[in-house]
């Protein structure tokens, strides 16, 4: 097993391309990470024009700032994730926020704060949930896709799947327990954990 401080060759690589001021480099990274902070700030927002929006930011940031990844905090993938996400929170709450104040401040002020608290949770958990399912193993998140999406049962997904049931149900399993840390901001692979996010 790689040593936890040893980050992948291409996450490095990377850095040190971005740090160059590569076109290329933002580009490549555009083409992996785009539909995953695209999903991410969407799930927050729940607007497809403000996730664009923070889809700009995030990739505007990473190219300003690539200095501001540390390898040895986690892969790039989980900081561009992390990044997505404070930025959509902090969106998410200023807009918020602004339509509480155009609303007025009255009696109801401190429900309507509780309130839009209450969705940036929400939004929060849900977004890490996503996160958690795009970055699990392909054959957990295949077990979880036939079981919850397509209604299978651990015997019908291990014949799908062509493993065991034994194998099956440990594949769904561990996807649940993968899953169950979304309520956890610092569970790991949580993308709000790295970096402060939040």
């Amino acid at each position: 097993m790689a040593k936890q401080d040893a980050p992948p060759r291409w996450d490095r690589k990377m850095q040190q391309r971005l740090a160059r001021g590569e076109a290329a480099a933002l580009g490549e990274l555009y083409d992996r990470f785009a539909s995953l902070v695209h999903g991410l700030a969407h799930r927050v927002l729940g607007d497809e024009r403000a996730a664009d929006g923070i889809t700009r930011e995030v990739f505007a940031h990473v190219w300003e700032h690539p200095d501001t990844y540390d390898p040895k905090q986690g892969p790039l993938r989980t900081w561009v994730a992390a990044l997505t996400h404070r930025l959509a929170v902090q969106r998410l709450r200023a807009t918020e926020t602004a339509a509480l104040a155009e609303a007025g401040s009255g009696s109801g002020s401190a429900e309507a704060t509780a309130e839009l608290e209450r969705r940036v949770r929400h939004a929060s958990v849900a977004a890490r949930a996503d996160y958690i399912v795009q970055a699990m193993p392909a054959p957990l998140r295949a077990a979880l896709e036939l079981a919850y999406f397509q209604r299978r049962d651990y015997r019908q997904t291990a014949a799908d799947l062509g493993v065991t049931e034994d194998e099956a149900r440990r594949r769904l399993r561990l996807g649940l327990q993968l899953l169950s840390t979304a309520h956890d901001s610092a569970a790991p692979g949580a993308p709000p954990g790295y970096g402060g996010a939040a």
